[in-house]
């Protein structure tokens, strides 16, 4: 019985489409480690190959790092040469270091003052208008900053259906609009207030919380959290 390839697999079963579809943590070791060596051999896919070299390792993703380059690409296993096996021990090592190293620490933005000094350096000095949009978690910490738009002198567009899309994407709970003012006046405007309460029921209907949406100069905010207006 011929081989199939994993090109001629259903496309649900593909692991580079599984894992597009349905995250890394849906795969299995095999599926992860077939995506970074791309193909098999003639014989085997990708993934059944390394079902074997796992297979062979017991299991065990240790067992697989300690192994070396002559080890994966001596020859037993067709389709596995030297670059492939360089790709697997490096994804090795990586996992190695990652365990080392401690997480990451989340910026705390519960409060107009954490919001502005976290985004002055990147606004402080533009001479046109830009929309930021930060998402964050139930405990306001920072998941993502995405720059929604860059655009002129006294305005810029902001598109709600684009900030409900990356909070959903991204799990966040609570969401901060932030823009700048490069005339140096913090004052909102008409159009400020408008989106704002465009973004305030957009929210309110897909259960975000819209914490705050601040107006950056340098040197100076406006918060319409502060100033009672959400």
């Amino acid at each position: 019985m011929k081989k199939l390839s994993i090109n001629e697999w259903d496309e649900a079963d593909r692991p580079r489409e599984k894992l597009e579809r349905l995250g890394a943590q849906a795969l299995s070791n095999a599926e992860l480690l077939a995506i970074l060596i791309g193909s098999g051999s003639r014989d085997e896919s990708a993934v059944d190959l390394m079902k074997r070299v796992l297979a062979d390792c017991n299991n065990n993703l240790n067992t697989l790092g300690k192994m070396g380059i002559p080890d994966l690409a001596g020859g037993r296993y067709k389709g596995l040469g030297p670059a492939k096996a360089i790709t697997v021990l490096a994804a090795c090592e990586l996992g190695k270091r990652r365990q080392i190293e401690k997480a990451e620490e989340r910026r705390h933005l519960n409060s107009a003052d954490a919001i502005y000094e976290y985004m002055h350096p990147i606004m402080q000095d533009l001479d046109t208008e830009e929309a930021w949009i930060l998402l964050l978690n139930q405990n306001y910490k920072l998941i993502k900053s995405i720059r929604l738009s860059h655009g002129g002198i006294t305005e810029t567009a902001v598109d709600v259906r684009v900030i409900m899309k990356q909070a959903l994407l991204n799990n966040a709970t609570a969401v901060v609009l932030c823009h700048n003012h490069p005339s140096g006046n913090c004052h909102p405007s008409g159009n400020d207030d408008k989106i704002t309460k465009h973004i305030s029921q957009a929210c309110e209907t897909m259960r975000i919380h819209f914490l705050d949406h601040l107006i950056i100069t340098d040197g100076r905010y406006y918060s319409y959290s502060e100033e009672g207006r959400l």
